[in-house]
C-alpha cells in the first residue's frame, strides 16, 4: 500500500530546484554595461625547441594564436554579459599569450602506431580592469584539450581537433571571466 506525500513535500522540492546550488548565467561584475577589449594574443612558442624524451612530438599550427583571439570574441559575443569594445573604451583588457600547443599521444594499435591523440592549447593570460588600473585575475598554462583518433568510425582530422580544442579554450576563458571561478 503506497501513501500518498503531502503537498508541502512537493513544495519543497519545488524550493530546492529553484534555488539551485548557486549556479547563474549572469556575470559576477558589478557595473551596468561591463565591457572588455580582446588583445591580439602573442605566440610565445619556442619553435627551435628540440625534441626530447619528455617532448616527443612536435606539433605547431601557424597563425593559431590569431584563431584563438577570434573564437574567444566569439564567445564572448555569444555569451552575452560583456560587450567587446575597442581599447580606449572597454572597461576590462584581456591580455594572452600562446605558451605552449601539444599532441601527446594516447593509444597505439598492434603495431605501434598511434591512433589516438590529446590535443592541448596552453596559454598565460590576465583580465585588467581599465578604470581601477589593476588586475583582476592572472592565469598562467590555462588549457583547452580534445581528444581525436586517427583511424575508426570516430576519427577526425588533425584540424578539426585543433579548432575543438580552440573553441574549449575560449570557452573557458569566457566561464572564467564570467563566473570568476
Amino acid at each position: 500500500m503506497r501513501h500518498a506525500r503531502p503537498a508541502s513535500f512537493f513544495v519543497g522540492l519545488l524550493l530546492i530546484a529553484l534555488c539551485g546550488c548557486g549556479y547563474t548565467t549572469r556575470s559576477v561584475v558589478r557595473i551596468d554595461e561591463p565591457s572588455i577589449y580582446v588583445e591580439n594574443f602573442l605566440n610565445n612558442i619556442d619553435t627551435a625547441r628540440e625534441i626530447s624524451d619528455a617532448r616527443p612530438y612536435y606539433a605547431y599550427r601557424p597563425a593559431i594564436e590569431s584563431d584563438i583571439t577570434r573564437e574567444v570574441i566569439n564567445k564572448f559575443l555569444l555569451d552575452g554579459n560583456y560587450q567587446i569594445e575597442g581599447p580606449k573604451s572597454a572597461h576590462f583588457l584581456l591580455k594572452g599569450e600562446l605558451v605552449s600547443f601539444e599532441r601527446q599521444p594516447l593509444r597505439y594499435d598492434a603495431n605501434d602506431n598511434v591512433t589516438e591523440y590529446r590535443l592541448s592549447v596552453v596559454v598565460n593570460m590576465k583580465l585588467h580592469d581599465l578604470y581601477e588600473k589593476e588586475t583582476v585575475w592572472k592565469e598562467s598554462d590555462f588549457a583547452g584539450e580534445t581528444t581525436y583518433r586517427t583511424s575508426g568510425a570516430l576519427s577526425k582530422t588533425e584540424s578539426a581537433a585543433i579548432q575543438e580544442a580552440i573553441e574549449d579554450l575560449a570557452q573557458r576563458i569566457v566561464e572564467r571571466t564570467v563566473e570568476d571561478w
